[in-house]
């Protein structure tokens, strides 16, 4: 038995996020269910990283699983695209250490948020940015995100209410702004994220961009360690995982 580590690109409109779930269409059911299908009805259990939420992207969602089969690793990346829908992609599989696991062993992520700054409506950014009309101070949005960078801090106030992990404790090494005329993307990088955590991070650099909040208030938020104190959800459709560090 040989454990394969692969790396995917999927879009996530038309799912109900990546984990399997009764009766939904999710990114590891289609997946399960194609390596099933090779191995001839075996059923072959896909790990990744970590969990998307429904209309949530992946750029690099790394992935791993089990096999008896003997398929060069090129093989494996041409066999797999030929049976998966069009919307989940595999952009390499490689073989591993039977030790490395895609969730445990992953060092870091990378998320993109991608924000769609104009008042017309774009049939073609839809699903795949946030569409804010709204003027923004992104200057006043950098200055509120440095109170989140390089040392650990409890983001109860950050995270879903859901969220069942005990230990909401996060390092994120970098928040960056880039924007190339009416679209803005934001890239979070750090040692994890809790649920809906860069989300809920957006919703709240959105208010403080659009004035509704000052920059100075979120070391207040981070001590309040609730999550009623910070901003609103930003919608799922702007957030990609971009990549993940070993």
């Amino acid at each position: 038995m040989q454990r394969y580590k692969g790396i995917i690109a999927y879009d996530g409109t038309d799912f109900s996020g990546y984990q399997v779930q009764p009766n939904k269409r999710t990114v590891q059911s289609e997946l399960e269910a194609v390596l099933t299908k090779m191995h001839k009805g075996n059923h072959v259990k896909v790990a990744a990283s970590g969990r998307t939420d429904a209309g949530v992207h992946a750029m690099g969602q790394v992935i791993h699983f089990d096999s008896p089969l003997s398929i060069p690793d090129e093989r494996w990346v041409q066999a797999l695209n030929s049976l998966l829908p069009k919307d989940i992609s595999v952009l390499s599989v490689k073989e591993t250490v039977n030790s490395f696991h895609a969730r445990y062993d992953a060092a870091g992520k990378e998320y993109r948020y991608r924000l769609y700054l104009s008042a017309k409506r774009d049939p073609f950014q839809r699903n795949y940015a946030y569409q804010y009309p709204y003027a923004l101070n992104i200057d006043e949005m950098r200055k509120a995100s440095r109170y989140f960078l390089d040392e650990p801090h409890d983001y109860t106030s950050f995270c879903s209410a859901k969220t069942e992990v005990e230990d909401k404790i996060r390092t994120i090494h970098s928040i960056e702004f880039v924007q190339e005329g009416e679209h803005l993307t934001i890239r979070f990088v750090g040692n994890g994220f809790l649920y809906n955590m860069v989300r809920i991070l957006v919703g709240t650099l959105l208010e403080v961009g659009s004035g509704d909040r000052a920059s100075e208030e979120m070391p207040a938020i981070l001590e309040k360690k609730d999550r009623s104190a910070a901003g609103k959800t930003a919608p799922a459709h702007g957030l990609y995982l971009w990549e993940v560090f070993y």
